[in-house]
């Protein structure tokens, strides 16, 4: 199986339209690809706070049209990264679209885990509440974004819906690239999954952007990473090997906390 990270830069100099168009024409330039991921926020930035009301969007709007087109003229799977939300009957949400090969829209992921502490995306967005799979192929799917994946159980409870590799669009920032590399690696490890993330390039409301996407392999081991620039990540794995691994090394049957065992009678 072949993906393709799109590792765009958000720069104010650029409009959203403008990097909308460029990003479908990148999007439809991976056509030999099987899979292509897009980083989070990437119409907007997703330290720029100020703009999320004013870029909002409906989930069919002006983005989700662009990548189902772009999705169904290259071939591919696209996860579309994610978009300021706009729900007619409710906040904003950090929502993310993946389609299929035809253009047809295969799933929506709000995202559960809002960043900013007591502003920012935690008080000017909603949190989603529902895990999202998604059935390819040769693999499903598990969906997270960013903030998400410094939290273990949300993972844990893809792979108990049957995700095998975790796809993650980010806007992550520099001066915690460290971090961003330490948890994809931590994740595929304890999960015996892939992990795909894709981060932006560039500056963002004045925060600088880590880059470095990355693909990990059940063991944890990276099979890619892009550099800190724009940049196409292509990699090709085989996703059988998850099967694999979980049957050479069934540590996930070992697990104690976090299942519903029947209690014992007093």
């Amino acid at each position: 199986m072949r993906a393709s990270l799109i590792q765009i830069a958000v720069e104010e100099g650029e409009s959203v339209e403008s990097r909308r168009v460029r990003m479908a024409s990148l999007v439809r330039d991976q056509a030999g690809s099987d899979l292509v991921v897009l980083p989070e926020l990437w119409t907007t930035g997703a330290f720029a706070y100020e703009r999320f009301a004013e870029e909002a969007e409906p989930l069919e709007g002006p983005t989700y049209e662009a990548m189902a087109k772009a999705a169904s003229d290259a071939g591919v799977w696209l996860h579309a990264g994610s978009i300021p939300e706009r729900d007619p009957d409710g906040p904003l949400y950090n929502t993310s679209l993946v389609f299929s090969p035809s253009g047809e829209l295969a799933a929506a992921y709000r995202k559960i885990h809002r960043f900013g502490f007591d502003k920012g995306e935690a008080v000017l967005m909603g949190a989603g509440s529902e895990l999202v799979t998604v059935r390819l192929p040769d693999t499903t799917l598990g969906l997270g974004t960013c903030y998400d994946l410094r939290f273990p159980e949300l993972f844990r409870g893809l792979v108990d819906a049957g995700a095998e590799t975790l796809v993650l669009p980010a806007g992550w920032p520099e001066r915690r690239r460290s971090h961003w590399t330490l948890l994809a690696q931590a994740r595929a490890v304890e999960n015996q999954s892939f992990v795909l993330a894709c981060g932006t390039a560039g500056t963002h409301a004045g925060v600088p952007q880590a880059g470095h996407s990355i693909v990990v392999d059940p063991w944890g081991d990276v099979l890619a990473e892009a550099g800190a620039g724009e940049e196409i990540l292509t990699v090709d794995f085989d996703p059988a090997k998850v099967a694999v691994t979980r049957e050479q090394f069934p540590a996930l049957k070992d697990r104690v906390l976090g299942l519903e065992r029947p209690r014992r009678a007093q």
